[in-house]
Formats: structure tokens, sequence, C-alpha cells
């Protein structure tokens, strides 16, 4: 199926697709797909204002029946899944079935939140006063901004936006530029949903089509009461920035410098397979994927050959094929940022092996590149860094505690993992001296994350925590509550103020 075919099963017309000045390119090869119209200013404080209109109205419905939408959300999401994932795949240039997999993630995450609708509960609360009760109470909260990245263009909104919808929020989503596309497909989704529900108000789901600018206006509004942003450190630090000054919440899932201890106790097969995926997939453009492969020094020599051996037969291309495992990167400046964290490895004492070109001939407009594996003496500044590429440094050790020290020695802190059959080491790692991510995980890789669990990292990962257990919380308010059913007034702490 080629691109004008997925546009079509899509759901655009040719006037959508050639209606302004946002231009669309596919990483596939480079070509222009789509020039889009772009909301202006104006046009995002009148979505602004109807998500307000559309709040009023929506946190009045009770929550189970906020939940019933979101099912049927899921549903529709399961009869468009081949459809969007091969337009996830046509944008941002995944690999066909990790296209599917991040529409199974919006599925997901429908039935997950569908379930907690039912359960938005708080604690009732002892009190010190005789004849008196306590509780604590949630409360749906605003408006909630949705800005999402270019490597997971669906997924991540529907972690937000399911939940903020069974909590009473509506949703307006500011997508990447670069992959407005599946953002258009899914409001057309959206709107069959609630075009056929009837306590759905307008404005209850809105997509924003712009730059900058347009987030910008998102993240400046006090009429948005929360902010939810993917994306790099240094958009964090603009939106929590922004966020700060006006008391707005913020959620923020950000950079991410995963990495992998290998112990001399692993099953280094099991090791070896679950490097390469979290390695390579999605060409190394997750913020989940492996970046730091920790070896101990008495089993590096038969790991190192093993795994430069299957980089070398990894399949890359047109990642709409049967049996392509690695895709282009997302644009020329990926290429290059790639190629210059390469040159400052060589030039830190690092032996490269991977990182060519490919495929210039038949795709002279992409950015196809061989997955890299760069050995490294130690962990330096550029090992520190996050490049957005499918770049494995790897690092030896001689103890558990320095090879933790080396883990946990960067900025990021999102997701890291140990490979190790000695239930000790694997102890060690989770407890509260081994990793300081958000999630650590034993005898599988960093990447990959369920829905059922909370998704998030600390330092400069941001915080923020999204799916799983109760990170429907971030969407609402809390109040308590204090009930006298007596015919006296205690005061608390025995306070007397007599009158």
């Amino acid at each position: 199926m080629n691109s004008s075919e997925i546009l079509k099963t899509s759901g655009f017309t040719s006037a959508e697709l050639t209606a302004g000045t946002l231009v669309v390119h596919t990483p596939i090869d480079g070509s222009e797909i789509a020039s889009l119209k772009m909301h202006s200013t104006d046009d995002v404080l009148q979505m602004v204002g109807k998500g307000v209109d559309a709040f009023s109205a929506w946190k009045a419905v009770p929550a189970p029946r906020r939940g019933e939408l979101v099912r049927l959300l899921g549903n529709e999401l399961r009869a468009e899944k081949e459809n969007l994932g091969r337009l996830v795949t046509l944008e941002c240039g995944k690999i066909y079935q990790e296209g599917l997999g991040e529409v199974q993630e919006m599925i997901d995450i429908c039935d997950l939140a569908v379930g907690l609708s039912r359960q938005l509960y708080g604690l009732t609360i002892a009190s010190e006063r005789p004849g008196h009760s306590m509780r604590e109470t949630w409360h749906p909260m605003g408006v909630c901004g949705i800005i999402t990245a270019f490597n997971f263009p669906v997924a991540p909104w529907c972690w937000n936006a399911a939940l903020a919808l069974v909590c009473g929020d509506p949703v307006i989503w500011k997508p990447s530029e670069k992959t407005p596309l599946t953002a258009l497909a899914v409001q057309k989704i959206c709107d069959r949903v609630t075009a056929n529900f009837a306590e759905a108000p307008d404005g209850l789901i809105q997509t924003v089509i712009g730059e900058r600018d347009a987030g910008e206006v998102l993240t400046a509004s006090r009429d948005v009461a929360i902010v939810s942003a993917t994306g790099s450190t240094r958009m964090g630090h603009a939106v929590g920035a922004k966020l700060a000054e006006r008391f707005g919440r913020c959620i923020l899932e950000l950079g991410g410098n995963n990495a992998m201890i290998v112990t001399p106790s692993a099953d280094l097969e099991m090791a070896l397979r679950a490097v390469v995926f979290s390695a390579v997939g999605t060409a190394g453009q997750r913020c989940t994927t492996l970046r730091r492969l920790i070896v101990h020094e008495s089993i590096y020599d038969q790991l190192l050959p093993r795994l430069k051996t299957a980089y070398d037969g990894l399949p890359i291309g047109d990642p709409l094929k049967d049996g392509i495992l690695v895709g282009p990167l997302i644009d020329a400046q990926a290429q290059g940022g790639m190629d210059s964290a390469l040159q400052q490895a060589v030039a830190d004492g690092g032996t490269v092996h991977g990182g060519a070109h490919v495929h210039k001939g038949a795709f002279p407009n992409a950015a196809y590149v061989t997955p890299a594996i760069a050995e490294m003496p130690a962990q330096t500044d550029i090992v520190k860094h996050e490049t957005f590429a499918p770049i494995l440094y790897v690092i030896k050790y001689s103890d558990l505690d320095q090879a933790i020290a080396i883990q946990n020695g960067v900025p990021q802190g999102l997701s890291s993992c140990i490979f190790s059959t000695d239930v000790r080491e694997t102890e060690y790692f989770l407890s509260a001296v081994g990793s300081d991510c958000g999630i650590a995980n034993v005898n599988i890789g960093p990447s990959g994350a369920e829905i059922g669990g909370a998704f998030g990292g600390e330092k400069d990962t941001g915080g923020g925590r999204e799916s799983g257990s109760d990170a429907w919380r971030g969407y609402m308010r809390r109040q308590t509550n204090t009930i006298n059913y007596s015919r006296d007034l205690p005061l608390a702490q025995g306070i007397k103020f007599d009158i």
C-alpha cells in the first residue's frame, strides 16, 4: 500500500492534505505527503474557550458514564488498528509491527481507563473530634493540554486522554509538527465516537495543528488546568517553568538514557535478544531505548562478538515491508546528531562498529543508518548525553556497586534493567541503593512498558507518571471533607474558643 492509499484509508481528502503551509514528509523516502492548515493563536484560544465550556458539562456526567465513552473509543480504535498502524509507520518511520503495537497501547489504556472510571476512590479518615467523620474526595480538574513527540505520535496522547476523559477533563492535543497526520486521523475517530454519545459536549476532544507557538498558548493559558508534555528535557524545562509561573499542573515525560547491567550469572542468550530489540527498535528513537550496556568484565568477550554479529544481520529498509526490523531516522537532522555523537565517541577513545549511512541510492532524501555499537573506556560526557538515534555505548564493570554507579551517573532517570539469575543481585538492584530510575526491570530490557504500570522517571526525565495504578490522580483535584453529625462544635487540637 503506497502513501496515497494509506492516507485515503485513514479518511483524508485531497483538499485536507493540500490546505496549508505545514509541510509533512514521510521519513521512509523523504517525500512530501501533505501540506496542512495550521491553527492561529486566536484559533487555539477559541479552542481553549470551547474546552472550558465543555468542562462545565462533562464534569457533571457520572464517571462510569464517562468511561463508556472511552470504551466506545477503544472499540473504534480496534476497528481502525491496521489503518492507523500503517499511518504511524508512514509518518514517523517505525516498522509496521511497532505501528500496530502503538495502536494496541491506545486500546489497552482505554480498557484500563474504563475500569478506573468506577474506582476514582478516596479515603475515609478517622477524626479526632467526637461526632465527626472525614473523607477524601477527588473531582475533575479542568481542561487538559497534551503535547506529544514524533516518535510515539498517538499512544502518549491516549495514555493521557483516556484517563483525563474518565476523570472529567476535556482534552486539547498539540502533536509534533513532524507527525500531525496521525493526530488528525485520531481526531476523526474521536469525532465519530462523540457524535453518537449524547452527553459528549462540543469541544470535549480537540486537536491543535501548529508549531511551537501553538503549544505555548496551551502552557500559558490559565484556562488549561493541566499540561502533559512528552519530549526533550529542553522542552520540559520550558513547559515546566511556564506552568510554575501560573501554578498550573504539569506532567512531564522527558529524556531517557537507559542502561542494562549484564552480570556474570546472566542468561546471555536472553540478554542478547533483549539488547538488540531495546537498542534498535524504532531506530533508537524511543525514550526507553537502551543506550548504555554495562557488562561484567568476565563475560564481555563472550557477549560483544555475538552482539556485533546480530547487528550485522539486521534488515534495514522500508518499514512498511515485511521482514524489516530497522526503519529510518525521522530526518537528516537526527542523522547529523548521530554522526556527531559517534565522532565524539571516537575522540573520547571509543571504538565504533556500525553507524554507516545506507540506502542513499534508493532513498536519497531519507535517513537510513546502520545501528552502532560504541565500546567506551569510560562513561564520558557524550555517553551521558541522550542522542536520539541507535547508538549503544558499551562499558565494562568489575563489581555491582560500580555498575549501579555508572547506571545512575547520568542526568536522566527513566528506565533501567539488570540481567542476572542471582536473587541477591536483582533485589539489590531494585532496592533503595540500586537503580534511581522510575522503571527498573529484571531480565527484560528497558523498553516496551505495559500500561498496567505507571510510566515515567526521575531527574531530567521530569518526574511525571502516566498509565497504571493511581496515575488518574494527576488529572483530578483532591478535596478533604469534614462532616459534623453531632450537636456540638468541638475544635481541632482541643482549642477552646467560647463565645
